[in-house]
């Protein structure tokens, strides 16, 4: 199964400031901040939708397509990516600016300070899809993942021009979405991921209910954090994956990604929906044990073969 997945590459720069911010803001001259936070600790993690999902894939014996923008800092990160078996070939690199960064100071009170530069990801609307479905001999699946937004909206336009098959994964991009481009990013996909809360706010900004939302697609995947996963469908049944349960959380960032990156692994296998979410909840879960998005490392038959929990059916 070839998958396609399109959006975001980044690194990002977690720093860790032992104080509390609040004691350094002096009430009355908040209109003129200017502060300095020294910090203990530095970690440069790889990360980006579309790249963890990858890194999922490619852990999982897939050879998946990462189609997104990169800088020419990029090649450290693409030889990472290829040998866990991401294929990096159409990968943009811009000539003009760095990979995407994600740069955040944590305090003691687990308050964060953040920017996120986009960069070379702003040249993803560039990116068209024909050129990969030439070299790679066609695609099976493409995963419409956070990036550019102009990006998401193309890469969704071609997939129901060109009659690919498409998950729609908007995610943290919906709040940069008005109700026109909502829409068009769910309408026609085989399969819609959110979380409980994106689930909402893309009612709101699409202006359909849920019931509305299930008439545009295939399957509504939506996670729960310790909960599980609910897969919905537009005839009314309502599956339940419990989640794989944990002794150790190291980190939740990325935890949806390689969700999604075992529930497609699951799919290119031939599984039925609840089997391929089990998978997804069981990456999920190496994921969550460790600090950082890719750094996970597990033995992928052992992973499948005890996979197979059963689900529970709720309508």
């Amino acid at each position: 199964m070839r998958i396609a997945v399109t959006g975001s590459i980044a690194t990002d720069h977690l720093m860790v400031y032992p104080g509390r911010f609040v004691d350094q803001l002096i009430e009355g001259r908040l209109d003129k901040v200017s502060l300095s936070f020294l910090a203990d600790d530095l970690e440069v993690r790889r990360g980006g939708v579309a790249a963890n999902i990858a890194f999922g894939l490619g852990s999982l014996g897939l050879r998946p397509i990462l189609v997104g923008a990169a800088g020419r800092d990029f090649a450290e990160y693409r030889a990472w990516l290829e040998a866990a078996g991401v294929d990096t070939a159409s990968v943009l690199i811009s000539e003009e600016r760095h990979t995407a960064r994600f740069v955040c100071t944590t305090d003691a009170d687990q308050n964060q300070i953040a920017t996120f530069y986009a960069g070379a990801m702003s040249e993803a609307r560039g990116l068209a899809l024909a050129p990969v479905v030439e070299r790679v001999g066609g695609l099976d699946l493409v995963v419409v993942s956070p990036n550019d937004p102009a990006a998401m909206v193309r890469h969704t336009d071609e997939c129901r021009d060109s009659g690919i098959p498409f998950a729609a994964d908007p995610s943290q991009q919906l709040a940069r979405l008005d109700r026109a481009e909502a829409r068009r990013l769910v309408s026609g996909a085989r399969y819609l991921f959110t979380n409980e809360y994106e689930a909402a706010l893309l009612q709101q900004l699409s202006g359909w209910t849920e019931r509305q939302v299930l008439e545009q697609v295939g399957s509504w995947i939506t996670t729960r954090g310790a909960d599980g996963v609910v897969i919905a469908g537009a005839d009314g049944t309502r599956v339940t994956v419990p989640a794989v349960p944990t002794d150790r959380v190291a980190d939740p960032t990325g935890v949806g990604d390689a969700f999604r990156a075992g529930f497609l692994a699951g799919l290119s296998h031939g599984w039925t929906l609840p089997r391929s979410a089990r998978l997804g909840c069981a990456l999920a879960t190496e994921a969550l044990r460790t600090v950082g998005t890719q750094e996970y490392r597990i033995a992928a038959d052992e992973l499948i073969a005890r996979s197979g929990g059963t689900p529970v059916a709720t309508g």
